[in-house]
């Protein structure tokens, strides 16, 4: 069973969750700090069960409808359904089982019923995700447009109402998100080419692929600014944006078009730490100011 349980964890990558749970956490902690909100554990544990539950669904069904695909690519064979460690039948029911779990989880917000009347909604837009690749080069910001939904949904959950703080957020993780999967999806633009799969780097070629990336990690630091501006945070939180600048300056230094080795050097190590640290400063920046 422990096997069992590491192999599905492993499956929906449960470790990157860090993406955009920490950008939900922030959203529910400046929703916290606004004057007429009222902290309630129950809001903090329906936002976590949340995030896991629709993470783990739309994770599952991405590999689910994936997996010929995977197979016939030399860097996902190895996956858990192509290589037979997991079944198509029991990522099904682990599927169904999570999507339940989300919609079921969203009642924890009563008596604010908006979370409950948009959580199907949300959760065949994240799913939706999956079949993107089929038929839009555009792809890779239908992922980011799926996870920016998270610091939207945990200002929902605490306030029941849409701003343009989460806005903000939510398009720091738009512009964020869809640069480094521009970056990712470069290891595999040879064989998107081949198997008539729609990406940004296999119709614009790497080097142009790159080019766009960059653009998009520019657009993140504006919306950061601008979040910071909105947002009333102070000199630590404007500090932290020089800092994320520079590290998203780093990522784009270790991915070239001759040499995409680093790659996953910048995808895991590098994002993880600009996640985590919007959080921390901005969670610092906000009991400053308390």
């Amino acid at each position: 069973m422990f096997q069992t349980v590491r192999h599905y964890l492993q499956l929906i990558r449960f470790s990157h969750t860090i993406f955009a749970l920490p950008f939900a956490l922030l959203a529910a902690v400046l929703a916290w700090s606004q004057p007429d909100s009222v902290f309630r554990w129950r809001d903090l544990s329906g936002i976590l069960v949340c995030m896991v539950a629709a993470r783990s669904a739309a994770m599952a069904f991405n590999r689910l409808v994936d997996r010929d695909i995977d197979s016939r690519n030399p860097r996902t064979a190895g996956r858990h359904l192509p290589a037979g460690l997991l079944s198509a039948r029991g990522v099904v029911i682990f599927t169904v089982v999570m999507s339940v779990l989300f919609i079921a989880s969203t009642t924890l917000f009563l008596p604010r019923r908006l979370p409950l009347f948009l959580s199907v909604p949300v959760l065949l837009f994240l799913l939706g995700y999956s079949l993107s690749k089929r038929f839009t080069t555009w792809c890779h910001y239908w992922l980011s447009a799926a996870l920016m939904l998270s610091p939207i949904a945990a200002w929902i959950a605490v306030r029941d109402e849409f701003a343009v703080v989460p806005a903000l957020l939510a398009g720091v993780l738009f512009f964020w998100v869809g640069g480094f999967d521009i970056l990712y999806a470069c290891q595999d633009a040879d064989f998107d080419r081949s198997s008539r799969l729609n990406s940004i780097p296999a119709r614009f070629g790497i080097p142009t692929a790159l080019r766009m990336a960059f653009v998009s990690h520019l657009l993140t630091i504006v919306m950061l600014v601008l979040l910071w501006k909105s947002a009333g945070l102070g000199i630590l939180f404007l500090a932290g944006i020089v800092f994320i600048s520079l590290l998203l300056l780093y990522e784009h230094w270790l991915v070239r078009p001759d040499d995409l080795s680093r790659v996953n050097v910048a995808f895991f190590n590098v994002n993880a730490i600009i996640s985590f640290g919007i959080l921390l400063l901005g969670c610092v920046d906000v009991w400053l100011r308390a």
